[in-house]
């Protein structure tokens, strides 16, 4: 016969079949201590089985280290500095007016090839026209009241003549000495104005050739055979020549030979100097490298966010016209190159055995809990320069042995041995690293 699922003899949980099961609170209570204390003998078991694989993992890698090796070879090495910067023509001029005035005509475009002389735009010369005529005026003017300097001139040196002969009869009594004075001013007069008023036709006729130069300046022409690079104004713009001479034209003078100014640092600047090859590459022409040659390093810095950089100009040619003025480049200046030279890996001069020598010592869990002697400090490594005395390491009856050697130049990846023991293919130790089961 089937019991209710609400009579009161039916178990609704876990607890009340452990409580039936056991007969009361008494049994229940037990069970609940047995199921706690269980739970944490539990997490110690698994605690423990984890700390015993990690010794034994441990153990067992640390005792197994090998050394890496790599050996030395004959090859050739290039030392290069990496820079950037931006492509320039060699001379570009940027065409102006001297003069103020309204635009009449434009006669280039961009890109337009120009030669020497060639007409690019035209202001009106209106103004200066008429500035012209009050100056031929102005000098007609001057050149007649000369003349008329010249008569005044005449006539008192020819009253002045007469005196003195009427004195010179007289014997002295006529005319009056006051007369005679008044008369020889009279003729300094005249001759002081004769010259102020040549003065006059001289400054007339200067500015008479002024309007007549503005007038040819009016007409704007290339100051160099090359390149419209930009067109900055349009037919009736107004030109304003004030303070600063406003630019109307860019032009380059010969886009075939270019520059590439680039930022060296001041790290490197010291290996560049002029005459150095060197390549780049830019955004536009993928996968191409341009051929370029250093000209000169600026001895003026730059300070940009608290980096110094120098001014290095190469030589760039554009016989295609593949490369075109301010476009980005990304340049490599070589400053060393050898052919056939020793080379050792650079992280061999790098590598130092732990404790100076023998095999790495065992770094299990266990001995990395125990306490432990300070080490002895060594030596800082010296850094990969040009003649440092450094030394490399080779296996002998599976232990390191030191080969000292001097080194030439180094590019990060291979350095030149310049004297030593060490030979080509002799195995040199670069690191260490776990064995391999």
């Amino acid at each position: 016969m089937n019991t209710p699922a609400n009579s009161p003899n039916t178990p609704n949980t876990l607890k009340d079949l452990l409580s039936h099961a056991s007969g009361g609170n008494t049994g229940s209570r037990k069970i609940a201590f047995f199921r706690k204390r269980g739970w944490r003998w539990g997490v110690a078991a698994v605690a423990l089985t984890v700390i015993l694989y990690i010794f034994l993992r441990d153990g067992a890698s640390s005792s197994q280290m090998r050394y890496v090796t790599e050996k030395a070879e004959i090859g050739s090495i290039t030392v290069s500095v990496s820079a950037s910067g931006s492509l320039q023509p060699i001379r570009a001029v940027d065409v102006g007016s001297e003069l103020s005035g309204t635009l009449e005509s434009v006669l280039v475009r961009e890109n337009d090839r120009v030669k020497k002389g060639q007409l690019l735009a035209q202001l009106d010369t209106s103004k200066l026209k008429d500035a012209v005529l009050k100056s031929r005026a102005a000098v007609i003017s001057a050149e007649a009241r000369v003349a008329q300097m010249e008569a005044t001139q005449a006539e008192s040196r020819a009253s002045l003549s007469r005196m003195r002969q009427v004195a010179a009869l007289s014997g002295g009594k006529v005319p009056a000495q006051t007369e005679l004075e008044s008369a020889e001013a009279a003729v300094k007069r005249a001759e002081a104005n004769l010259k102020s008023a040549l003065a006059d036709v001289s400054q007339a006729r200067a500015t008479l050739k002024t309007d007549e130069t503005n007038i040819r300046k009016a007409a704007i022409a290339s100051p160099v055979d090359g390149v419209v690079l930009a067109r900055k104004v349009e037919p009736g713009q107004t030109v304003a020549a004030a303070m600063t001479t406003p630019v109307l034209f860019n032009i380059a003078e010969d886009l075939t030979q270019m520059e590439l100014h680039v930022n060296v640092d001041e790290a490197d600047v010291a290996q560049v100097v002029a005459g150095q090859e060197a390549n780049f590459t830019v955004s536009a022409w993928n996968g191409r490298k341009f051929p370029a040659r250093v000209a000169r390093v600026d001895l003026g810095s730059t300070l940009t966010d608290n980096v110094v950089t120098y001014t290095t100009v190469l030589e760039v040619a554009n016989n295609d016209l593949a490369l075109r003025p301010g476009m980005t480049a990304s340049a490599e200046i070589i400053t060393a190159r050898r052919d056939r030279a020793l080379l050792v890996p650079s992280a061999a001069l790098r590598f130092t055995p732990v404790d100076g020598a023998g095999p790495p010592a065992s770094q299990g869990f266990l001995s990395r809990l125990m306490p432990r002697f300070p080490r002895s400090r060594q030596a800082p490594r010296k850094r990969l320069e040009n003649g440092a005395n450094m030394r490399v390491w080779v296996l002998e009856n599976g232990q390191p042995r030191p080969i000292p050697l001097k080194i030439g130049v180094t590019n990060g990846r291979y350095a030149e041995v310049l004297e030593g023991e060490l030979k080509a293919d002799m195995a040199v130790i670069t690191g260490r690293e776990a064995a391999r089961p």
